[in-house]
């Protein structure tokens, strides 16, 4: 364990290197958003653009954590920012002149890098924050809801920087700018944290990989089941909608950009809602409980009042459900953060993060899948209907969570 001077440091230097690339992933996501539907290209079409992005992050979930554990978070961080600053040089070497199948291919595959960057960056943050924490779930937990709550208000405020530099420089100007920015962040990183931080004794076989402990494995599955029930009316069901019902793409862009930001805001403050324990896990596991289960009840609603409208604005309904539904999943979201880290080994921190990490990743693909196919078929409505069936799977799988950690100790030896 590291000092407290050093490792409120190195926390501080992972939380703003983090930061950094968030507000570029914001930007960026905003930045094909509004300059592809210019374009002309159709709803499902720019969520067709990310399929790469969500797959690519399963893959670099699972490899990062392994790299990180062997080669050490400071590179990971590295190669992250790097590859972040490649994606972002690719789209902007799209041609203009290129026909629609080709321009869709090479911006899946700009994606597609940003999606690997994206995941091989989070997963050393994250992975960092365990190595530095003091032994004790109540830092832990307050430094876990921090990271993520500020990270998530970084990635809203990043969707309006997207729309601004689309405005001032356009698509090639923002685009260079944003790589610039991010190569300081990435020199600083360099400069300021030790090389070899982070590096343990990684995993020696495939096999090995796969074999997490029984916490570390169900809250995986559980975290498909909840990014799933996000992302099946998030991403294409909820924009599309409101489009239908008259609102303009950028009152759809500025509205989940605040969401965003209020979203992140109430994770930071997670931990003064949630009763924390001694031993770190009996009254946070049942907490993860609770919330999985009231947040299936938004959803539900939703659905039944559009099933049901009885002369109400359906876009301000789904507007105010939405915020219900922010708060019940940021609190959701940052438990998680903090179970996997209360779970994970000390020696593969990296590795179970990593592991975690690609569940996550992969629940966000098929609900961003989802979302289009159900949208289709049924309208919202459909999409809620997924999202309700996904949140109980998530309730249902949380029920096996174990109250301590894989090898039989509490999550933390000293209160809260």
């Amino acid at each position: 364990m590291l000092d407290a001077s050093r490792a409120g440091r190195n926390y501080a230097i992972v939380t703003a290197s983090y930061w950094g690339f968030t507000l570029s992933d914001g930007a960026l996501r905003m930045l094909v958003l509004l300059h592809f539907f210019g374009l002309g290209f159709s709803p499902f079409t720019l969520a067709f653009l990310f399929v790469l992005y969500e797959l690519a992050g399963i893959f670099a979930n699972l490899g990062g954590g392994w790299l990180a554990a062997r080669f050490g978070i400071t590179r990971m961080l590295a190669i992250g920012l790097a590859l972040q600053i490649a994606g972002l040089l690719l789209l902007a070497l799209l041609d203009p002149g290129w026909g629609m199948a080709a321009s869709v291919a090479w911006v899946m595959a700009a994606q597609g890098v940003s999606g690997v960057a994206k995941d091989l960056t989070k997963t050393a943050s994250k992975s960092a924050i365990k190595l530095v924490a003091a032994e004790g779930a109540g830092q832990l937990f307050r430094w876990v809801a921090w990271f993520t709550g500020s990270k998530n208000a970084m990635k809203g405020a990043g969707f309006f920087v997207g729309g601004l530099l689309l405005d001032a420089a356009g698509f090639q100007g923002a685009l260079w700018i944003m790589a610039g920015l991010l190569a300081v962040v990435l020199a600083g990183v360099l400069l300021a944290l030790p090389m070899m931080f982070g590096r343990a004794k990684s995993s020696r076989s495939f096999k090995e990989l796969f074999a997490k402990n029984r916490g570390v494995n169900v809250l995986a599955g559980a975290r498909i089941a909840l990014f799933g029930a996000r992302d099946v009316w998030f991403v294409v069901g909820l924009p599309v909608f409101l489009y239908a019902q008259g609102w303009r793409f950028t009152e759809v862009g500025g509205f989940l950009a605040l969401w965003t930001i209020a979203y992140g805001a109430i994770q930071a403050a997670a931990p003064s809602l949630v009763a924390r324990s001694a031993d770190g896990l009996s009254r946070e596991v049942p907490a993860a409980r609770l919330w999985s289960a009231a947040l299936a009840l938004v959803p539900l609603s939703l659905a039944l009042f559009l099933a049901f409208p009885a002369g109400w604005r359906p876009d301000l309904v789904v507007v105010a459900g939405l915020s219900l539904f922010g708060v019940a999943f940021a609190v959701n979201s940052s438990l998680h953060s903090y179970l996997i880290l209360a779970y994970a080994g000390s020696e593969k921190a990296a590795e179970d993060v990593g592991f975690y990490y690609a569940a996550n990743a992969a629940g966000r693909l098929g609900g961003t899948l989802l979302s289009g196919l159900l949208y289709q078929l049924g309208g919202l409505f459909a999409c809620l209907a997924g999202s309700f069936l996904m949140l109980l799977a998530c309730w249902a799988v949380t029920l096996a969570l174990p109250a301590t950690t894989g090898d039989g100790r509490a999550a933390s030896r000293r209160p809260a």
